[in-house]
């Protein structure tokens, strides 16, 4: 059985006090649900509050982003090293506003999938197509790039530690989502390329998240979806009750 893993990114969302009130709410509304994984990924100003608030508990935290280097000359970044004394558990890498905002290539981004796991993090690397490209047939080409490149150099061992987040850029807070037959599509797709590079087990145990506008009311049925294996939740991540919803519609 696959690890079902809903999380939430908050992006540049709530401040330390309100983070800590959320948390402390969520954790009273899935308290008891230890079939799924749940996952806060909070900006880097609540961190540390944020494990505080969920120590004991099945909630796990996240980053949102992270420097492949340990230390050093790079002003405003946060290292593993600092993220991992905090206590962090997972850290989002290569969200597709990383990549369209701030030109993060996938040398850049496998970069930082390798430090994670050379410190004990576990990434979640999303992958995911523009309009343009979909519309262009080019999906499948896109999706095995951010996959491939995403993924260069990580062994067999190390993938039972990467959580995959398949989220098609055209539907993160648009409002627009991909249908479930959309979306199965490409995360068959993804599976079956994880299993050429991987090998069937390992393959098949990898988690693959849907993240674009999910919500409490399409969750279930996205999540039901053979190959997909929770969500990356924006938008719907932002209070409390709308997203324990979502990680009980994956039970």
């Amino acid at each position: 059985m696959r690890k079902i893993i809903v999380a939430g990114n908050w992006k540049m969302n709530k401040t330390n006090k309100e983070a800590v009130s959320f948390l402390s709410e969520l954790k009273g509304l899935v308290g008891g649900i230890n079939e799924v994984e749940t996952v806060i990924g909070a900006p880097f100003t609540a961190l540390s509050d944020a494990v505080k608030e969920v120590e004991g508990s099945n909630v796990k935290i996240a980053a949102q982003n992270m420097n492949p280097n340990e230390s050093g000359a790079y002003t405003g970044e946060i290292s593993p090293l600092m993220l991992k004394e905090l206590g962090v558990e997972y850290v989002i890498l290569g969200h597709s506003e990383r990549r369209e905002y701030y030109g993060e290539n996938n040398e850049f981004i496998n970069a930082k999938v390798k430090a994670a796991l050379n410190h004990g993090l576990k990434p979640i690397l999303c992958v995911g197509e523009k309009l343009e490209e979909r519309e262009a047939g080019k999906t499948e080409d896109v999706v095995a790039n951010h996959v491939q490149g995403g993924l260069d150099g990580i062994t067999a061992e190390e993938m039972k530690n990467v959580v995959i987040a398949y989220e098609p850029v055209w539907a993160i807070g648009t409002g627009k989502t991909a249908t479930p037959e959309q979306a199965e599509l490409v995360h068959n797709f993804i599976r079956l390329l994880l299993i050429d590079l991987y090998g069937k087990e390992i393959g098949e145990g990898v988690t693959i998240q849907y993240g674009g506008s999910m919500k409490p009311d399409n969750a279930k049925e996205l999540i039901s979806q053979k190959n997909i294996d929770g969500g990356l939740i924006g938008g719907a991540s932002l209070e409390a009750k709308s997203f324990s919803e979502i990680v009980k519609a994956a039970l």
